[in-house]
């Protein structure tokens, strides 16, 4: 019994405190309630008012409206009628000197510490301009051309048979030596044991330069043995096979580069004169000669050169440096670097080209400034700062 009357008890106290407590609620002023209402023993903060409106600021404090004020503490100055917390502006006619955090002053009308916001205008971060070097687009000579080998040949080369075999027992010629038509350059002896018969000549059968000698003295020959090899080295050719994907670009006149191991830092001119009809089925290669456009006499048969075969060439078309270009997922593209030095993106259409420069088709025009060294870090828009 005394239990029950315990919690009886404490049931009707806490209704009565929570009584209590909304009562009090309904009787506290309406002004007490906002955030601005100043309370006793806080930090003081000026009021004040062009046109005699009162300003509410926390940690309060009264200053006149036509007199310079120090405040201190976390405040500022509000506008007439206006309510300023933690930073205000200070009023259209009063001039106060703020100290604390986050305090403005200038600025009549505004409120609430809208004067400190962060990347207001004028407070945007800029763009670094980059550093490029740009060529313009011109007209110019482009050439495409295929590096090959090849081997320095006689124009007429002619090899020298016996008539008969026999015993090589003379030869009269060395490599090097000069012969002429109808020449004896070598004797054979055709006996066998138990017949003898007498020497047979090997007679030249064209003018020209013995190139080379296989056979020596004691030698037994056939009829099918090369006893010489004769050149007219006052012509010589250039032998050289062309990959099958080339062969198509391959025609008479067409011109070609050469240099030499022995000849360093020169480049001879030649021409293609003979094409092969058939390609080789083993290499799946076509035999071509050229000829030199302009002989020199240090150029000796027998020699290895590197032929640049030009494939393709076009006279006074749009160029631009190669360095220039950018292949991105399958396109071509350029930046061009506009009058405000500003970066603008071209995809471009390449015609042929070479190790130097492309042949450019659509994309850009003449005289336009194309970015060839920095372009790898630039976007749209970008601005550039072009250096020499």
């Amino acid at each position: 019994m005394k239990k029950s009357k315990i919690v009886t008890t404490a049931i009707i106290s806490l209704i009565a405190l929570f009584a209590v407590l909304i009562a009090l609620n309904f009787l506290i002023p309406e002004k007490a309630k906002k955030p601005g209402q100043p309370q006793a023993g806080q930090g003081s903060s000026a009021n004040a008012g062009s046109s005699g409106g009162p300003g509410v600021s926390e940690r309060s404090g009264n200053a006149d409206a036509s007199a310079g004020s120090n405040n201190s503490g976390r405040a500022g100055n509000a506008d007439a009628s206006a309510n300023s917390a933690r930073g205000g502006n200070a009023g259209a006619s009063a001039a106060s000197n703020n100290s604390g955090r986050g305090e403005n002053s200038g600025n009549a009308g505004n409120s609430g510490g809208a004067g400190n916001a962060r990347g207001g205008p004028g407070g945007g971060v800029s763009r670094n301009a980059t550093a490029v070097r740009v060529t313009p687009v011109s007209s110019g000579t482009i050439e495409k051309s295929v590096i090959i080998n090849g081997e320095i040949l006689a124009r007429n080369q002619v090899t020298i048979f016996p008539t008969i075999g026999g015993k090589l027992v003379e030869t009269r010629l060395g490599i090097g030596d000069r012969v002429s038509s109808g020449q004896v350059v070598a004797m054979v002896d055709p006996s066998r044991p138990g017949e003898v018969y007498s020497r047979s000549p090997v007679v030249s059968t064209v003018s020209g330069t013995v190139i080379q000698a296989p056979f020596s003295i004691g030698d037994t020959l056939t009829t099918q043995s090369a006893v010489y090899i004769v050149g007219d080295l006052s012509s010589l050719l250039v032998e050289t096979f062309v990959p099958e994907r080339f062969v198509a670009s391959v025609r008479q006149g067409m011109r070609a580069q050469l240099k030499f191991e022995a000849i360093s830092g020169e480049t001879f001119t030649a021409e293609v004169i003979e094409i092969n009809p058939v390609l080789d089925p083993a290499s799946r290669t076509l035999r071509i000669r050229l000829r030199f456009v302009n002989p020199d006499p240090r150029i000796k048969a027998g020699m290895f050169a590197t032929i640049s075969l030009i494939t393709s060439r076009k006279v006074n078309v749009p160029v631009i440096a190669r360095t220039s270009v950018i292949n991105t997922y399958g396109s071509w593209i350029v930046f061009v670097a506009d009058e405000n030095n500003t970066a603008r993106r071209r995809e471009v259409t390449l015609g042929i080209d070479n190790e130097d420069f492309f042949e450019i088709l659509s994309g850009v025009s003449m005289g336009e400034n194309v970015v060839s060294a920095g372009q790898n870090f630039l976007s749209e828009g970008d601005p550039v700062r072009i250096v020499d």
